[in-house]
């Protein structure tokens, strides 16, 4: 029986899943994110994250590191040649063996689609737009935040609707529903209260407060809000110029293509109006008909995909 390893590294979380060859997941881990680019300590605190999320994986199901035939990541982050390189080299020196790091973009297509040649859409933290065509060639784009205009991750979304009620409360400009149900929620009677969720967004438990917000900025768009549906038609824009971008570059067969949605931005929200704009808009824009698929599955499962594809 042989064993992998499947790790898909987030900025907010990483997941570490071990595989036997029928594809069954045997183990199970959560650690912290692993994006150097969001750690103080970079390459090296990502590699020490991921090393330790395997260890605690392969004591969860009794095996040894030797044991394992192989392990396939999905690292956010890794965006050029030289991060691979660097991330390869000290998980190396740390004594990890056959193993093979893409960006966490592509995973999401081994996992989603039915051919494994398709165009990811990954909104999360971050965002990343993928592809992999009939020749297997591989394409990114966008995943370098604010230098390649990605503003349909979750930061951005916090950020740009607490502007949404600032732009309200202290500067008198445009009312936002956002700002009614921020102060009911959280019991805010004075406008400078409001403030004080900038600390709780950077603080160790910001998730609870950044889903939230999330959440209430589509709920606001659902019901009308101006300012919100604006700022998501232009999330929608930005996301269909980058599937139609890829769609272009690539060599894909058949009558559709096959564009799988994943994040939590695109899979875990009340969020049709957003996503009805941004097929409609992907569709227009490529000129082909495009079948798009909400990722169920954990993207970590496209690890296993992958390796018994191309690397048994």
């Amino acid at each position: 029986m042989k064993y992998y390893i499947g790790v898909d590294g987030g900025g907010t979380k990483t997941a570490f899943a071990l595989f036997d060859e029928s594809k069954k997941m045997l183990a199970f881990h959560e650690g912290p994110g692993s994006n150097h680019e969001n750690l103080a300590t970079g390459f090296q605190g990502a590699s020490e994250i991921i090393m330790q999320g395997i260890e605690t994986l392969c004591n969860k199901s009794g095996l040894k590191k030797d044991a394992i035939a192989f392990t396939l990541m999905g690292l956010a982050g890794i965006d050029h040649p030289y991060q691979h390189d660097a991330m390869c080299e000290l998980l190396k020196d740390k004594g990890l063996k056959n193993f093979e790091i893409f960006n966490d973009g592509f995973i999401v297509i081994k996992a989603g689609s039915q051919t494994g040649r398709a165009i990811g859409y990954n909104c999360g933290t971050g965002v990343c737009c993928n592809g992999i065509d009939k020749n297997g060639t591989m394409l990114q784009l966008m995943g370098l935040g604010y230098f390649s205009g990605d503003i349909s991750g979750g930061e951005n979304i916090v950020t740009t609707a607490f502007s949404f009620i600032y732009d309200e409360l202290f500067l008198g400009l445009e009312k936002t529903l956002l700002t009614d149900m921020v102060m009911k929620e959280y019991g805010f009677n004075d406008k400078k209260e409001v403030l004080t969720l900038i600390e709780k967004y950077e603080s160790e438990d910001c998730r609870q407060y950044i889903r939230q917000m999330i959440a209430f900025f589509f709920e606001a768009a659902k019901a009308g809000d101006k300012r919100c549906l604006e700022y998501c038609e232009k999330m929608a824009q930005r996301g269909a110029c980058s599937i139609a971008a890829v769609a272009r570059e690539l060599q894909f067969d058949g009558d559709e293509i096959e564009v799988v949605l994943s994040g939590s931005i695109n899979v875990k929200l009340d969020n049709k109006v957003y996503l009805d704009m941004l097929k409609t808009l992907a569709q227009e824009k490529c000129g082909r008909k495009l079948k798009f698929i909400k990722l169920t599955d954990l993207p970590v499962t496209g690890c296993v995909n992958w390796i018994l594809q191309d690397y048994q």
